[in-house]
């Protein structure tokens, strides 16, 4: 059985981890696969939209690390007392930077490609979203929750400090003060909870989930994908930047996306008065 499944049709890609044995923990194969595929919807021209779900009772329980790829070590040239060669780690030693280095490579890398995605990206949540699962979920653009769905800031009970962007993300969603409140306690939050301190966009019936989700992608599928991807650029740097430096971001997206035949098909449609057809180029 594949542990993720991808398709695309009418403008969406698609992409499901599953894994429901494991509530969909995502190993280091499962991250690696969809961050290749959210690059290469940024670059088709003919994927307009993404959807990020999973199977079974949970969204993403986290990450399971048991298929993770062991450090490079270096190549030994001579022995030293002790049976161990110069430069050669210890089994199982711990150097300053190796935990850094993995957070940068590992989960900031795969929250940052759904920020980065220029395609506007969908979370489509049917079960438990916990520590990264819950951060994927937050990273994307709009969030559909099934009504049995909860998101848990599960790091505290582990005794960690929260990763893949975690109190990057929170804050701005839902300012510092709620944000410390999730990450210090590690509580559930029911899909409900999460939509009232604005986590969630829309809670749906379990059963509607998928249809929803559908309709929303095809939806922005059918919208200017290039002001779409400027909009999501725009927003996403706003609480980064100062009045100057957001409004010169905003009329320099504006004039790069006067140059697209959308634009010119916003504005003729409007002239026209009729329904604008959009090609995403």
């Amino acid at each position: 059985m594949e542990d993720l499944l991808h398709e695309v049709g009418n403008g969406v890609s698609w992409i499901t981890l599953n894994r429901p044995e494991a509530m969909n923990a995502v190993t280091w194969d499962q991250r690696e696969r969809i961050i290749t595929l959210l690059a290469e919807a940024s670059a088709d021209p003919d994927v307009r939209a993404v959807v990020v779900t999973a199977t079974g009772r949970g969204f993403c329980a986290g990450a399971d690390l048991r298929g993770t790829p062991s450090s490079d070590e270096r190549v030994p040239d001579e022995r030293v007392p002790g049976g161990h060669v110069p430069g050669e780690r210890v089994p199982g030693e711990r150097v300053p930077g190796d935990v850094a280095r993995t957070i940068r490579q590992g989960a900031q890398r795969f929250i940052g490609a759904v920020l980065d995605c220029e395609k506007p990206v969908i979370a489509a949540v049917n079960g438990t979203a916990a520590g990264i699962g819950a951060h994927l979920a937050f990273a994307c653009d709009l969030v559909l929750a099934a009504e049995s769905a909860k998101f848990i800031e599960v790091f505290v009970r582990r005794g960690l400090v929260p990763d893949g962007g975690g109190a990057y993300l929170l804050p701005r969603l839902i300012g510092p003060q709620r944000a410390k409140e999730l990450m210090f306690f590690g509580d559930a939050v029911t899909a409900h909870d999460a939509r009232e301190l604005g986590l969630v966009n829309r809670v749906v019936a379990a059963e509607e989930l998928e249809k929803t989700a559908r309709e929303w992608a095809e939806r922005l599928a059918q919208g200017p994908t290039r002001a779409l991807a400027l909009t999501k650029q725009l927003v996403n740097a706003s609480l980064d930047a100062d009045r100057a430096a957001a409004f010169a971001a905003e009329a320099a997206a504006q004039e790069i996306n006067m140059t697209t035949r959308d634009a010119n098909e916003g504005v003729a449609s409007f002239v026209e008065r009729r329904t604008p057809r959009y090609e995403g180029r």
